[in-house]
């Protein structure tokens, strides 16, 4: 049960991104307004992600599980309806909501129910089957949006979320983390996510407003505001923060975050791109475009398998190394795109050397979110890390769309009187868009070296967790944790 709604959620990732085009056409989307369809999902996913696990926590993780995949399912149904973009804008951000409480459900469900060699088989399912989902998405996005609608790529959560919570509701046991203080930190998750929907709001506003007008510079103060807010409350306010900043003073933590919110950000904007890229400029149909970004899922597989293999030999920080290195290739590549690529000749290419760099990159970057941590806070480290990536994701489309939407009216204001096509213009806004996702690679590049080359000592916390993962029987569990 737990395996099916990872899938639900990684799936509802990577199934809309081939609608985009479809999307945008039928609810008249701007060209910097359509991303609002992947990040009003991100940011709400991103900014209530951690207290989702504090819930989880406090109500149990039965309870919280079968209300997120109940909102989750309404939020897909009501957005499959919508009619305008606003409409299904705040459907998904709702859907994001309704993630964020689901996503940590699905792990603690796993991590409370076994132990030993039992959960490293539970784990490595879930793990695969989240692979799955991305994999998928992208090919069933195509096949919904060709054959039906893009509205399916929504409807199709609601049977699944249907029979997993029949499933979750008779077999699903209680688990529950008895705790001292039932504070939630509703204010830090409130002013993170504000702040960040206004920042980015301010920053894709600049298609219509200068960089330096009222309306842009007071959005821009407001997103600030709120977000120095956060650090306020969670620092001086919050009892119970949602970010312990403490976490942050290890080298380990704060190193594997900043370079997961840099591969976040430029790896939103490819699947982004390409999708527009291969459906408005190179003609190709949803169906088509699904089956275009197979390989590249499947070299996410390859990726992850190969990092798994390597870890032990080469080390967190060399494996950095060469996911940030391969990232700044690809993007490289990518941004030559010009009027006479081809999807074999332009695309494919450097989308899977992107896509095994994303693999590649997943274990070490999990690995050093956790490494030195006590085993305590492990799961909160770990939701910290997937927080910096959607974030990361987030502002990173919102600037990234931006650059090209602003590219592609520069060319076309200035060949207005002809010369540039509206396709060499498209064109050029998306290669310009890959060049700056790939400095962001080059910067990870450079933000791989705040990690250390030496893991600490054998028998920290975080060391005996990692010979658990491996194989090995782990500690006794969780002290405090008690099975309905």
């Amino acid at each position: 049960m737990a395996c099916i709604a990872q899938f639900m959620v990684i799936l509802d990732v990577s199934v809309v991104n081939v609608a985009l085009p479809s999307i945008g056409r039928d609810l008249h989307y701007s060209a910097t307004g359509l991303q609002w369809v992947v990040n009003a999902y991100v940011l709400t996913f991103a900014g209530f992600l951690l207290l989702g696990g504090r819930l989880a926590d406090l109500l149990g993780r039965r309870r919280v599980f079968l209300f997120g995949l109940l909102l989750f399912s309404a939020a897909s149904l009501v957005g499959g309806f919508a009619t305008t973009s606003g409409w299904l804008t705040a459907a998904r951000a709702v859907q994001g909501l309704g993630g964020a409480v689901l996503a940590p459900a699905t792990l603690t469900i796993l991590v409370t129910t076994f132990s030993g060699a039992k959960l490293v088989k539970a784990l490595g399912l879930w793990s695969a089957v989240g692979g799955a989902g991305g994999a998928v998405g992208v090919f069933l996005g195509g096949v919904l949006t060709a054959y039906l609608s893009w509205r399916w790529v929504l409807f199709i959560n609601v049977p699944i979320g249907a029979v997993t919570f029949l499933l979750a509701y008779f077999y699903l046991g209680e688990a529950r983390r008895p705790v001292t203080d039932r504070h939630l930190d509703i204010a830090g998750s409130v002013t993170v996510t504000a702040g960040l929907a206004i920042l980015v709001y301010g920053i894709v506003g600049t298609d219509v407003h200068p960089w330096t007008s009222a309306p842009t510079l007071i959005a821009l103060a407001i997103g600030v505001a709120l977000l120095a807010a956060f650090f306020v409350i969670e620092l001086r306010l919050a009892r119970v923060p949602l970010v312990p900043f403490k976490l942050f003073r290890s080298r380990w933590v704060s190193g594997a975050n900043v370079v997961m919110f840099l591969v976040g950000a430029a790896f939103f904007t490819m699947w982004y791109f390409l999708s527009l890229y291969l459906q408005n400029v190179l003609r190709f149909g949803p169906l088509k475009t699904g089956v275009c970004f197979l390989p590249m899922t499947l070299f996410i597989v390859i990726g992850a398998q190969t990092s798994a293999r390597l870890l032990g030999r080469l080390g967190v920080r060399t494996l950095m190394f060469a996911g940030t290195g391969l990232v700044t290739v690809a993007f490289a590549w990518l941004s030559q795109l010009d009027g006479t690529s081809t999807y074999l000749g332009s695309v494919i290419g450097p989308g899977c050397i992107a896509s095994f760099a994303l693999g590649l990159l997943f274990t070490p970057l999990a690995s050093g979110a956790t490494t030195g941590v006590d085993r305590s806070e492990a799961g909160l480290a770990s939701g910290v890390l997937n927080t910096s990536r959607q974030m990361g994701g987030s502002i990173g489309l919102a600037v990234l769309a931006t650059v090209a939407t602003s590219h592609t009216n520069s060319l076309l204001h200035a060949a207005s009187a002809g010369g540039t096509t509206v396709d060499d213009a498209l064109t050029a806004g998306y290669a310009r868009a890959f060049a700056v996702a790939a400095v962001l690679g080059a910067v990870g590049v450079i933000a791989s070296c705040i990690v250390p080359a030496r893991a600490p000592a054998p028998g920290t916390p975080a060391e005996v967790d990692a010979a658990a993962l491996g194989g090995r029987e782990r500690p006794a569990a969780d002290a405090g944790i008690e099975l309905a």
